[in-house]
């Protein structure tokens, strides 16, 4: 039954050693310990705090970030009608000036044709003119020869001459 009940002299002697470690650890270690507690609690608080604006920090760049995305999504956008108006406009210029060069060297062609066809119809009527000049010559050496012939030619010319 001793074990269960101590003794008077255990329980001074543990009352007297228990309370100079509370006195001796409320003079040199309770200052210490909860200054450090504090330390710590505010370096944690420091920390909350810095992941707090770290974590707001983050939701505004990320805001402006997809801010900066969407404009330049806009701007890319904008460039690439840009440059498709710019290529239309190229190719509708480059084609109306080869329209244009096409429709030119075929008028071109087309007088061309036109002054060799008017000088091969000169050339021809002066050759024709010349030849019925040569032809009418030879005729009119043998016609005239006879009188009666020729006014009977010259007759029949002017009949003609009134019927045309």
């Amino acid at each position: 039954m001793e074990l269960i009940q101590p003794g008077i002299g255990l329980g001074f002697w543990m009352l007297l050693s228990f309370s100079l470690l509370i006195f001796l650890l409320a003079k040199f270690a309770w200052k210490p310990i909860v200054k450090m507690l504090k330390d710590r609690e505010d370096a944690i608080d420091e920390a909350l705090n810095a992941a707090e604006k770290a974590r707001e920090e983050i939701k505004d760049l990320h805001g402006k970030n997809e801010e900066l995305l969407r404009q330049a999504r806009e701007e890319r956008d904008d460039i690439l009608m840009e440059a498709r108006k710019m290529k239309d406009k190229i190719i509708e210029e480059a084609t109306q000036k080869a329209s244009e060069e096409g429709q030119r060297m075929l008028e071109n062609a087309k007088q061309s044709i036109h002054f060799e066809k008017m000088q091969a119809i000169t050339e021809l009527k002066n050759e024709v003119a010349s030849l019925s000049t040569e032809i009418a010559e030879q005729i009119l050496k043998h016609e005239l020869s006879d009188k009666k012939r020729s006014q009977d030619i010259i007759a029949e010319m002017v009949d003609k001459i009134k019927l045309n």
